[in-house]
Parts: structure tokens; C-alpha cells; sequence
């Protein structure tokens, strides 16, 4: 990986701060984004399916959530919001990334539910109940296939991941390899170019 990506750890980019609202189960969210964050400008249109067409927790929902590669905080913010139960992981590189999900979570009032983390931050013992996840095809199949191996994991043995990726940007060689790997795989809805995936043991 080389030049300056939404998934650098730190940014070189200047901050431009930008809101970002959108809405989801008839609740509108508005958010603080930021260059050198990916999809700054609005809400990811992979993210904006994988909100619409997954299967959203709800108030029974306990344990722990994971929205891995958390950008500035859409989904977890979502899944905080739907999960009051639960507690919600927000893990990514980007530290730009890291402290607008904590700016976000605080201002939607679910800061003490939103743990944003770095990926060597999240305490080993920590298992997941669902894992939720825009993954950033862009660094590259082996860095890709490398964070989905140390994450799917952690699922707990009845857990459930949820992942989005554009069939152009290869969904469906990842769901080759999810099988290949020894995940079941169910390609749960598609829409607008993008594959909605439920993985589970």
C-alpha cells in the first residue's frame, strides 16, 4: 500500500469536516465526517445497502457487536441505536477515523455503549455476536483476506457476520474464499452492484 488512503493510520490530508446525514429504520442520523475518512462526502452507497438489506439487531440483542473498519461511525452508531443492550465495537486503523466515531457516538448519545478501538486494542477474550462490515477492498486481497481471518474468528459459535462488497470490486471471489475457508456463506440480498453477505460457522 502506497500514497495516503482512508485506511492509512494517519492521515496526511488536511481536515475537512463535512456532515453526513441519512436515515435508517426511520430514524435520521447526522454525522461528522472528515477527509482522509473513507466516503466523506456521504453515506457509502455499500454501507447504505448492507443498512437497508441485512438484518439489523434489535432491543433482545446483548453481547457484543463488531462494526470492523468503522470509518466515521455510520454503521456502529446504527447498531448502537437499534441494540441498546448490546455493546458495540468500532475498530479501524485510521485515527482520524477513530476519534469522529467517538465525536459521533457522544453526540448521538451513545458514547458509553460505542467502544472505538484500535485492532490491537480489542482485549483477546472479547467475542462477538455479530460482526458487521464495509471491508476495504481496495488494500488488496491478501490484506483483505488477512483481517477477515483474524476477525470471523472471534464470532461467538452461534455469531453472525454481515458484509458488503461490490460484485465489480470482487464479492464474488471473496465468497469463493469465505467458502474455501470453511465459512457458510449465504448471499443474503443484492442490490445497486452489491453483494449483501450473511457468514456464519
Amino acid at each position: 500500500m502506497t500514497g495516503d488512503h482512508y485506511f492509512s493510520t494517519e492521515p496526511a490530508v488536511d481536515v475537512q469536516r463535512r456532515e453526513v446525514t441519512f436515515t435508517v429504520e426511520g430514524r435520521e442520523y447526522a454525522l461528522t465526517a472528515s477527509s482522509g475518512v473513507f466516503s466523506a462526502a456521504r453515506l457509502d452507497p455499500g454501507t447504505a445497502v448492507l443498512l437497508r438489506k441485512a438484518d439489523l439487531p434489535g432491543p433482545a440483542t446483548s453481547g457484543a457487536l463488531l462494526d470492523l473498519g468503522c470509518g466515521y461511525g455510520p454503521i456502529a452508531c446504527v447498531l448502537a441505536s437499534q441494540a441498546p443492550a448490546a455493546t458495540v465495537w468500532a475498530v479501524d486503523v485510521n485515527v482520524r477515523a477513530r476519534e469522529l466515531t467517538s465525536e459521533n457516538a457522544a453526540r448521538l448519545g451513545l458514547g458509553e455503549r460505542i467502544r472505538v478501538s484500535a485492532p490491537d486494542e480489542v482485549p483477546a477474550d472479547v467475542s462477538f455476536a455479530e460482526l458487521w462490515s464495509n471491508p476495504p477492498i481496495r488494500v488488496g486481497k491478501a490484506e483483505l483476506h488477512e483481517m477477515l481471518g483474524r476477525w470471523l474468528p472471534r464470532l461467538t459459535p452461534d455469531g453472525v457476520a454481515w458484509l458488503v462488497v461490490a460484485r465489480h470490486l470482487g464479492g464474488d471471489s471473496l465468497q469463493r474464499w469465505l467458502d474455501e475457508a470453511g465459512w457458510r456463506v449465504e448471499r443474503h440480498a443484492s442490490q445497486k452492484g452489491y453483494r449483501v453477505f450473511r457468514v456464519t460457522r
